[in-house]
């Protein structure tokens, strides 16, 4: 493939990537629901994976796929737990012995 076409196709999708990152920064701060903001937070984690990604192509080192698993890794947990605390509407407590 031609260089300058990949270099030129690589430039366009961090361009895209800056602009899901402003989307999902606008729908952070608008929310309206906490259930908004927790889907803007996910979608932020996702959006790490692929500029991960995009930089593993750009530089042509397999480290960044490591890192867009740990973010891919993270992310989902910190969905689970914000889909938790939605339902729950409390933190949960991790200490056992208030509750007896």
């Amino acid at each position: 493939m031609n260089e300058t076409l990949l270099q030129g196709v690589y430039g366009l999708a961090a361009l895209l990537l800056a602009g899901a990152v402003l989307a999902a920064g606008v729908r952070i701060v608008r929310g309206p629901a906490a259930a908004d903001r927790v889907i803007a937070l996910d979608m932020l984690g996702l959006i790490g994976v692929a500029a991960a990604g995009l930089a593993a192509l750009v530089s042509g080192t397999p480290a960044f796929v490591d890192i867009a698993l740990g973010v891919a890794l993270v992310g989902f947990l910190a969905t689970v737990a914000f889909a938790g605390f939605i339902a729950r509407g409390t933190i949960p407590d991790a200490s056992v012995e208030e509750r007896s």
